[in-house]
């Protein structure tokens, strides 16, 4: 089975923010996701994933980031997962999906 950008972010769903309590796919924290094929095995593809915190200097950072690299390296098609903190464009509220919303009384 090919890997795609979906079933990467359905894994990263598994990722929840220890502060909020969502995950961090509904929280609109993933911007992108590509693959490029591994040098080192052909069946397997490196995952770049470009993420972004809820702030700056964001306490959970580091755990989600670990966190994000673990549940994407379990999938049999990864080869190697580089997770990249962007700030641009900065995240705000709007970037949540109606779930996280909801789970969050903002309506």
């Amino acid at each position: 089975m090919a890997l795609t950008e979906d079933h990467v972010r359905e894994e990263l769903k598994k990722v929840i923010d220890p502060e909020l309590f969502v995950n961090i796919v509904d929280l609109g924290l993933i911007y992108n996701v590509e693959f490029e094929a591994s040098e080192d095995d052909d069946s397997k593809q490196n995952v770049m994933i470009d993420m972004t915190m809820t702030s700056p200097m964001c306490p959970a950072g580091p755990q989600l980031i670990a966190n994000s690299k673990q549940v994407v390296s379990a999938i049999d098609e990864v080869a190697e997962v580089e997770v990249k903190i962007v700030m641009t464009p900065p995240w705000t509220p709007d970037c949540m999906t109606e779930d996280a919303r909801d789970q969050l009384g903002i309506f």
